[in-house]
């Protein structure tokens, strides 16, 4: 590791004192896990691009697709003509199917592949090599040099995924597209999608039209932190099907799967609003205007409910190809709204029937075990699908059938736990991952937040195997951020909560742990705010000192005005 960074050095010193045109300093985030620098450069402006014959037609689109945008950034034919070399694409079989393989010279480039994501991931290392502009979409003076270099990268994980809410707050087709192609950029491939909540149902279930004719619009929103306040402004949105698989089309030709949640059987008031038999005291019910959670959620007592969720599930796995589908199963028993009322399946007679029926001892550990059952039974509709169920650490809690994956939020109790009972695991605590909380102890400069502080300092020092025991690290298939968006209500102020936190969760994921270095990423975002502002995406600038969304911008204050500060106003 150390020649690595001597040899980055050495170019950034040549940068520094050469008058000759130079490549910009090495900045690729997250950075690759061998690389060796070495003195020169390539000018890949009309350079010729070839590829193997036997590129897959997704590989073979994605190296077109660069051709065409070096073609209008450069002004450049990219046939070779007045061009110092070759750029070529060729397959290389004994690679894993992420890995690649990047050579620069002087006199041209290899870049080696055996599959397409291989393919994809080393066109963003070559953009992200490049200047700025390359993301720009138009015809730019520029240095188009490569540093000469040579590396082989594969990332630590398979799982490396983001979380996308658009239940509290909806998200546009073009806005999703957005929030997909930045993930990209940084080698994420996996977006988990919340599509079903409290405050609104997102997607269009042909079998059930009234879940989004009913369940998709709320009558207001809650308005800051007042639980009883009201707006008056009808809120809401949906996904038909046809703009689900669009979505699903175009995340695929980025390298990411998209996985579909269907939270159950809590976080359902909407499909109750719209069909009320499915709740255990028959409604009436509203689609939700507050944040929090719901005490009402499906009754485990009703077979209808199976009939249910068999639909929509089906319908779901015909839209999503994703290997795992979501059922959430988070938060059954923990409605806030209406602390003095029982939790429904303690007082549901039929509930209480369908313990007493699957021999369900009474006490208060009953509907954690009645919530297993349901579990079960969906996870036999979808395995008979072959899919695979994944859910919140909550579905631990009783007895879990063997096959489901736990996503840990809760801290990495619950992660730590299912590896050694011998499930696989996605990390993603609320400890490290949660990029819904404030990035600054500044909160007074920044938009309203749930709560909580996760700098991108605190993102990016996590390491998912602490804590782990010996021999079960292989159940960690990866990593995950979330982004819950109750206080986030405008597509700049989500770009502005995800980036850059964004760019540090990707070396959590892809980086070898001996690989990260907080001082050289901190230096590498340098480049990356360049290409944020060349794109267009709105992001916080903690890191260099300023605080606050744009137009809203202030100085971030001094150590000891920050401490008098929450000295007398602390963070919640």
């Amino acid at each position: 590791m150390k020649r690595h960074f001597l040899s980055l050095l050495a170019l950034v010193l040549a940068v520094a004192c050469s008058p000759e045109k130079q490549p910009q300093p090495f900045s690729v985030i997250p950075m690759p896990n061998d690389v060796t620098l070495s003195e020169g450069s390539f000018n890949i402006a009309g350079a010729l691009v070839t590829l193997d014959e036997k590129l897959d037609e997704a590989s073979a689109k994605a190296v077109k697709g660069f051709v065409q945008t070096l073609k209008t950034v450069t002004g450049s034919s990219m046939n070779g003509k007045g061009g110092d070399g070759t750029v070529h694409f060729g397959l290389n079989p004994n690679l894993g199917v992420e890995e690649y393989y990047l050579q620069v010279r002087t006199d041209g480039v290899t870049v080696e592949a055996s599959a397409f994501g291989g393919f994809f991931y080393a066109i963003q290392t070559l953009k992200q090599m490049l200047p700025a502009e390359v993301y720009g979409g138009e015809k730019v003076r520029a240095d188009w040099l490569l540093p000469c270099v040579t590396i082989l990268d594969a990332p630590r994980f398979d799982y490396r995924g983001i979380h996308m809410d658009p239940c509290r707050h909806f998200w546009s087709v073009e806005e999703t597209k957005r929030y997909i192609d930045i993930a990209a950029v940084y080698k994420l491939n996996r977006l988990h999608w919340h599509l079903t909540e409290d405050q609104g149902w997102r997607m269009e279930i042909k079998k059930y039209p009234r879940l989004t004719e009913v369940g998709a619009w709320r009558n207001g929103t809650m308005v800051g932190r007042d639980w009883d306040s009201n707006d008056g402004i009808r809120y809401g949105g949906f996904y038909t099907q046809e703009e689900l698989r669009d979505i699903v089309a175009y995340a695929a030709e980025r390298n990411i799967t998209i996985i579909p949640e269907v939270d159950l059987p809590g976080h359902m008031v909407a499909a109750l609003a719209a069909y009320p038999e499915l709740g255990c005291t028959g409604g009436p019910y509203e689609v939700w205007t507050r944040w929090g959670v719901a005490k009402d959620i499906l009754c485990a007592g009703n077979e209808q409910i199976f009939t249910f969720l068999e639909d929509v599930l089906n319908e779901v796995m015909d839209i999503f190809p994703s290997e795992y589908i979501h059922i959430g199963g988070d938060e059954c028993f923990n409605g806030d709204a209406e602390p003095d009322r029982p939790d429904p399946w303690d007082v549901c007679p039929k509930c209480r029937a369908k313990m007493r029926q699957l021999g369900i001892k009474p006490g208060p550990r009953a509907k954690h075990y009645l919530q297993n059952y349901v579990t079960a039974r969906v996870q036999k509709i979808i395995n008979d699908r072959g899919r695979k169920v994944i859910g919140w650490d909550e579905i631990l809690e009783g007895d879990l059938a063997p096959g489901a994956t736990i996503m840990s939020w809760r801290g990495t109790a619950g992660g730590i736990q299912a590896a050694r009972k011998g499930f696989d695991v996605v990390m993603t605590p609320n400890s490290h991952m949660y990029i819904d909380y404030y990035q600054s102890r500044e909160y007074d400069k920044e938009p309203l937040a749930i709560g909580g502080y996760i700098p991108v300092s605190r993102v990016y020092e996590y390491e998912p195997y602490e804590g782990m025991e010996p021999g079960t690290e292989d159940h960690i298939l990866g990593v995950q951020a979330n982004l819950w968006t109750e206080y986030i209500p405008t597509p700049e102020q989500l770009e502005y909560m995800l980036l850059p936190r964004l760019c540090a969760l990707s070396e959590v994921q892809w980086c070898q742990a001996e690989r990260k270095d907080f001082t050289r990423f901190d230096a590498s975002l340098d480049h990356t705010f360049r290409m944020l502002d060349v794109m267009g995406y709105t992001y916080a600038k903690h890191m260099r000192g300023i605080i606050g969304m744009p137009g809203h911008e202030q100085p971030a204050r001094s150590e000891e005005e920050l401490e008098a500060f929450l000295k007398e106003n602390p963070l919640r």
